[in-house]
Order: C-alpha cells, then sequence, then structure tokens
C-alpha cells in the first residue's frame, strides 16, 4: 500500500540530504509545525468500510489544543471533540454519542486523544517523536524515521518530506491484534507561510474489516474569531459501545 501511494511533494524536491541525522529531521520536523490560534474552512469527507460508502461535506473549525467542531450542512451532523471528551449527533437517525476517545479509537484501530486527532489533521506526528530515540534512513524521496529499539506490540514509522520536513505518511501498527492504520498526505496547501494539509487519505485495517476515509480540505482560513454552538437535541437515542 506504502508502495503504490505516491505523496505529491508540498514544494520542489532538491533532494535528500543523507548527512542529517535523525533528531536534527525531527527537530525541524517540528519547526514546520502550524502556528496559529484557529483554523476554519471545510472538509470534504469520503468514508468506505467496504459494504457502504458515504461522502459529507463538513464545516471545519478549530481552536489550537481546545476544541475541534464539524457541521454538516443544516445541523444535520455535528461533532464536537476535546480533550475531556467526544461528541457527536445524527438528525437523520435521532441517535447521539458523547463519551470517551474509544469510539474514534475503534475506528481508527489505535489508541487515539485530542492531540493525536489534531496532529493527524495537520499534518504532524500522531506520536511526539522527542520523546524516544528514532534512526533515520534516506530514501530516495523521504526521510524515513523509526524507532531505535524494535517493539514487538507497537510498530511505528514515519516518512517526512525533504524540503518541508512535513509528513508525508505515517504507520502505527499493533501486529498481535493485526492492526494497522497508514496515514497518507498526498498534498499540501501554502496558507501566508505556512503548509496546510490539502488531501489526507487514512486506511484503518484490522483481521476482518477494512476501513479507507478520503479528506480534502478547502477554503482554509486561519486566526479568525470562531464559535463552536453546540447542543446535543433532546429525545435522541444514545449510543452505546460494546
Amino acid at each position: 500500500v506504502i508502495q503504490s501511494c505516491k505523496t505529491k511533494k508540498a514544494v520542489a524536491n532538491e533532494g535528500v540530504n543523507d548527512r542529517l541525522n535523525s533528531k536534527t529531521i525531527i527537530k525541524n520536523h517540528y519547526r514546520s509545525a502550524l502556528h496559529f490560534r484557529t483554523i476554519s474552512g471545510r472538509m470534504k469527507i469520503v468514508y468506505n468500510d467496504g459494504n457502504d460508502e458515504q461522502s459529507l461535506v463538513v464545516s471545519l473549525r478549530i481552536e489550537k489544543d481546545k476544541t475541534i467542531w464539524l457541521s454538516a450542512p443544516f445541523g444535520v451532523v455535528k461533532a464536537l471533540i476535546t480533550p475531556e471528551r467526544v461528541s457527536f449527533y445524527n438528525k437523520l437517525d435521532n441517535e447521539y454519542f458523547d463519551g470517551d476517545f474509544d469510539y474514534l479509537s475503534n475506528l481508527l484501530g489505535t489508541d487515539l486523544d485530542y492531540s493525536k486527532i489534531q496532529n493527524l489533521l495537520l499534518g504532524q506526528s500522531i506520536l511526539d517523536l522527542r520523546e524516544d530515540k528514532y534512526v533515520s534512513i534516506p530514501t530516495a524521496d523521504y526521510y524515513e524515521i523509526k524507532p531505535r529499539k524494535s517493539d514487538e506490540l507497537y510498530k511505528t514509522m514515519f516518512w517526512l518530506d525533504p524540503n518541508s520536513f512535513k509528513l508525508s505518511k505515517q504507520q502505527l501498527s499493533q501486529p498481535i491484534k493485526d492492526r494497522l492504520l497508514l496515514i497518507f498526505y498526498k498534498s499540501y496547501q501554502l496558507k501566508g507561510n505556512q503548509l496546510v494539509p490539502e488531501e489526507i487519505d487514512i486506511l484503518a485495517k484490522n483481521s476482518s474489516d477494512s476501513t479507507n476515509i478520503a479528506i480534502q480540505f478547502r477554503s482554509i482560513e486561519m486566526n479568525k474569531p470562531l464559535n463552536f454552538p453546540y447542543k446535543i437535541p433532546k429525545g435522541f437515542q444514545e449510543i452505546v459501545l460494546k
């Protein structure tokens, strides 16, 4: 899958510098992180679980480290994610969920929290690469980063663009549980002097299921004053995780 998905470069490729060590590459990755207070725009989301495909355009609002808010036209579907909880409702099915991050963790097959979801959307590593020791393997197109010590329970790998140091791909897997999460950053867009993801493809697999999520970001604006209206309608049935 990794080899078959070609990632469009955000800038012209000047080549990989095989003299850069992993510490410098990781430092440059965090220097390339978005500096913002708020982000707003629209997202086209195409979801396919192998049995059903759904496409939805939603409004997106993010207040850094505090709130991720999504709303479909006419408020038919709304979601609110904060560091404390995940909540959403669907007026078409008269149901809602209001709880912890287990719902999204089960959907993508890896343990998630607010920071990981925000990083996933903004082109940053889901894991904090500064908290462990990594090795760098220069390839023809990327800096490939992986942990210095192999972990049989939890395997990670990251591919960084050699010019922007933004993520091109990231992989998290749990071989014993037969879980795999692949995230491809197919293209970035320039906003001011910063790079924001434009297209993201997500593949989540386990022993019996495979889920594909394609995201396109449109009309992105930064640092506008935002509000986050959200209230679960009365009479809706709660979704309870099994």
